[in-house]
């Protein structure tokens, strides 16, 4: 693909703002919904430990985000290749599994439980699985009633449904200059000009304001005004309207 910047730096600069703009507005509550829902997963199934590791291209490792339990250690932050391990089996194969006796399967990564602070006994595995594509893997560790069943699997597999809603929600609405850049890479299908493209990018971004211009201020006030009372915004958006029109009626009276 040959990237025209004349042609496309007024298209990005105004895609950049749409998605400033709706960053601004939409909190970044990515990690804590997943602490939220490793704990949902951790009470429902009365596990030790729940964690959820999601995959990130750019390094080609599955990364745990989220932990929750008394068991859960030090997991967060870890990354495992996406193949290795009854994690990686779950993620690549898309296939949830319960295993009674970790040490009896040959796929356990037992490094990666010992870094983490805590050896399990019994492990349970589900793909979270996103529009097209599985994204990651919800795990738990030591049900209190012993082995995990398959009702466990149902249970965990609905926790990691709710997981990859949350993801997709918040991967909808990212920095603008990612969000760029992702796009035209994949315009490009690989082949493009990575200098180009991150030129146009930066071009494109260069005109997003500060936090002290006015349409920040006012964004970061109706995040605040809906966090608060959600019913709100509407009413915030019918005064908006009533200004504007009355700004628009003022203008003409004064350009007659």
């Amino acid at each position: 693909m040959t990237l025209d910047p004349e042609r496309t730096d007024a298209v990005l600069a105004a895609i950049a703002g749409r998605v400033a703009a709706a960053n601004r507005l939409t909190p970044k509550t990515e990690d804590e919904l997943l602490f939220a829902l490793t704990g949902v997963a951790v009470a429902s199934l009365e596990a030790q430990a729940a964690s959820v590791a999601l995959f990130d291209p750019a390094t080609d490792r599955l990364i745990f985000r989220a932990a929750a339990g008394p068991a859960a250690g030090d997991i967060v932050g870890v990354s495992i290749d996406p193949q290795a391990g009854i994690a990686g089996y779950a993620f690549t194969s898309g296939q949830p599994l319960a295993v009674a006796d970790v040490t009896a399967d040959p796929r356990f990564e037992r490094a990666v439980a010992e870094a983490s602070g805590y050896v399990p006994s019994s492990l349970l595995a589900v793909p979270i699985v996103g529009p097209g594509s599985t994204i990651g893997v919800l795990e738990a560790l030591d049900g209190r009633r012993g082995a995990f069943s398959l009702h466990d699997i149902d249970i965990a597999t609905a926790v990691a449904s709710a997981v990859a809603a949350a993801v997709t929600q918040q991967q909808l609405v990212g920095d603008a200059a990612s969000v760029l850049t992702r796009s035209l890479r994949d315009l490009a299908g690989g082949a493009g000009d990575d200098d180009a493209i991150d030129a146009l990018v930066a071009r494109a971004t260069a005109g997003i304001t500060t936090d002290d211009d006015p349409t920040w201020l006012l964004a970061d006030r109706i995040a605040r005004l809906r966090d608060v009372d959600p019913d709100s915004v509407a009413l915030a958006i019918d005064w908006l309207d009533a200004l504007i029109r009355h700004r628009g009626n003022g203008s003409r009276r004064g350009g007659t």
